[in-house]
């Protein structure tokens, strides 16, 4: 019989499953903690208008649900005890649960490239995009900031940071031949003329292979740089990588239909540690969260949970505060002030209805 109901991470998966539970009868009936290692979510797809300095902390996080039928936890997880049902802390005394939601996210992935970690700067938390905040935003004038990795972080990033700071050189790097290479091609080279337009170098074919202070190196190549921002990649949270359960080759949880360990039907995972069928994303976690706490609802009330298939919008992209791109479905290029206009209005959206 569920009685505790223990969710992991207040991100956007998280949030979604404690917001659809707590509009369920099941949370008159039984007890929700949610742990979290700040007492408020982090917009993480706005982390980069953050360390680029266009967005101040308080604008980029949101205050969690106050219910009475809510128990808020903080701490830092450190690991799951499947077997005693038990989630441990850094500090304080274990957490049990009858059912539990995993959902912590991710962090860099550094492909074992010697000093990738140690020289390099983050944008994977919101205590890391700080510290980024301020190295980048500590570079002295004309100085240059590398970016490596041309995905949608990458870009967001570079882009934000050319409004904030016109003096320096922003620079992405990049091992494909183009930035945004999953994109069609139509919005690859929008976002291409803007950089251009905007004095944004890219460098594109660079297999980096070592970093060290003020320097990337591309092989035998020297890339000098005041600053370096990584958004090469990304891997599950740590506590998930150290749980002995089927994965995927990029080390995702492997899931049942209904998103639960299949050798452990009482743990769920969402968001960037589950193995979905499309890229990690917000809107992702989103969706699957709100379909965990529908599977929970149903298990409470012994019923067979009915979930249809997860559909997601599209993907939308700024570049600084008046320009981005989106694709909708698979072919339906956006381009300009309107997928702009469109992404602020999720932002928008995302804060009225959890702030």
């Amino acid at each position: 019989m569920i009685k505790h109901v223990v969710v992991l991470g207040g991100g956007y998966g998280g949030l979604a499953v404690v917001d659809d539970l707590l509009d369920k009868d099941i949370a008159n009936h039984i007890e929700i903690t949610l742990v979290d290692r700040m007492p408020f979510q982090g917009l993480k797809t706005e982390y980069y208008a953050l360390a680029s300095g266009t967005a101040s902390d308080i604008e980029i996080r949101n205050q969690f649900p106050t219910d009475p039928r809510l128990t808020k936890a903080y701490g830092e997880v450190t690991s799951v005890d499947l077997e005693k049902k038990q989630v441990c802390f850094l500090e304080g005394d274990p957490l049990s649960y009858d059912v539990l939601v995993i959902a912590l996210g991710c962090v860099d992935k550094f492909h074992n490239i010697p000093g990738a970690e140690m020289f390099s700067c983050s944008i994977q938390s919101l205590s890391a995009t700080r510290k980024t905040n301020q190295r980048v935003n500590d570079v002295k004038p004309y100085g240059t900031v590398s970016i490596i990795g041309g995905g949608l972080s990458g870009v967001e990033m570079a882009a934000e940071l050319r409004e904030s700071r016109p003096d320096l050189n922003v620079r992405i790097l990049d091992r494909g031949k183009s930035i945004l290479s999953p994109f069609p091609d139509k919005l690859q080279q929008f976002v291409r003329v803007w950089f251009e337009k905007h004095d944004i170098d890219m460098v594109n074919g660079v297999s980096v292979s070592r970093l060290e202070e003020g320097v990337i190196y591309n092989q035998g190549e020297m890339i000098l740089t005041d600053a370096t921002v990584w958004t090469a990649g990304i891997q599950p949270s740590p506590v998930v990588q150290q749980m002995d359960v089927p994965k995927d080759p990029q080390g995702r949880v492997l899931l049942n239909e209904f998103h639960q360990i299949p050798q452990h039907p009482d743990v769920y995972v969402v968001g960037d540690c589950a193995s979905l069928a499309f890229s990690p994303s917000a809107q992702a976690a989103g969706a699957q969260g709100k379909q965990v706490a529908e599977v929970i609802e149903a298990v409470w009330k012994g019923e067979t949970p009915k979930l249809g298939q997860i559909k997601l919008r599209g993907v939308l992209g700024s570049l600084g505060k008046k320009s981005g791109f989106g694709l909708m479905g698979k072919k339906t290029v956006m381009l300009g002030m309107v997928p702009r206009a469109l992404k602020s209005g999720v932002l928008w959206k995302s804060r009225r209805h959890f702030g």
